[in-house]
């Protein structure tokens, strides 16, 4: 994928990820706000990204959903990409006065920093949550109607969100962080839903996007103002030939 070599100063450029891979992804069983984490397959994809996109223009940070699947996915990325903030422990801003009495060389324990903001989280798919997709509409008949509805305020049963809630929500969440980071590249790993929410706020009159694969890049700029484009959708060629696609469930109208 060519990218230019710098932001602009008039928009923040966005790298929106898809988690990796979980089990219930391989299980075909719906997640939404249920804390699952990766798979080995999921880790092997974040990995392949992470090598990806330490190799294109300088990540300033890295956002995350704070559910499992998308922190573990960002926590890889932020470890490839480097110069990004860090966490510093407590002890280190108080030091005991056996630091000053030492000669010796502290090691710090840092870890790259992820952003965590909730809602970034997948949509809340209220009772469908848990359920295997293909048993849901016997198991769950309510949610399973509400779900299915073509309307877009309609909530889920079991406390899920209408497609309007997650739409405002993740919406409003993508817009902070492009207001606080122009001029900057930053990462934001998030779910299916949450990323076909966004597509529809890029481009409101394009036919709707289909399947979003577990870690596939979209770029976002987001410019002064309202104005947001996207430049790059769907890319998984860091996956080519990695054999983890097949397996993965969700990231389409089933998404969750």
């Amino acid at each position: 994928m060519a990218e230019e070599d710098s932001v602009g100063e008039g928009y923040a450029e966005i790298v929106v990820v898809r988690h990796g891979e979980t089990s219930w992804n391989a299980e075909r069983k719906i997640q939404g706000h249920l804390d699952v984490e990766l798979n080995d397959a999921g880790r092997q994809q974040a990995e392949k990204v992470a090598q990806r996109l330490s190799k294109e223009p300088k990540v300033s940070y890295v956002y995350s959903s704070d559910l499992k699947r998308a922190f573990e996915t960002a926590q890889i990325i932020a470890a490839k990409c480097g110069n990004l903030e860090y966490i510093i422990p407590s002890w280190v801003l108080r030091p005991s006065p056996m630091v000053y009495l030492s000669n010796s060389i502290i090691e710090l324990d840092v870890a790259p920093m992820v952003l965590t903001d909730p809602d970034l989280r997948e949509r809340h798919l209220g009772d469908m949550q848990g359920l295997v997709y293909q048993e849901a509409s016997k198991l769950r008949p309510e949610a399973y109607k509400a779900f299915a509805s073509n309307r877009t305020d309609v909530d889920i049963p079991g406390g899920g969100e209408s497609l309007d809630k997650l739409y405002d929500r993740c919406t409003s969440a993508l817009q902070r962080i492009g207001d606080k980071h122009q001029g900057e590249r930053v990462v934001v790993v998030t779910h299916g839903g949450v990323i076909r929410s966004l597509y529809e706020r890029a481009r409101p009159s394009a036919r709707k996007v289909e399947k979003i694969l577990n870690t596939s890049v979209n770029v976002f700029r987001l410019f002064d103002g309202d104005k947001w484009t996207i430049q790059v959708w769907g890319d998984v060629s860091h996956l080519d030939q990695t054999g983890f696609l097949q397996s993965g469930f969700g990231g389409d109208r089933t998404s969750g």
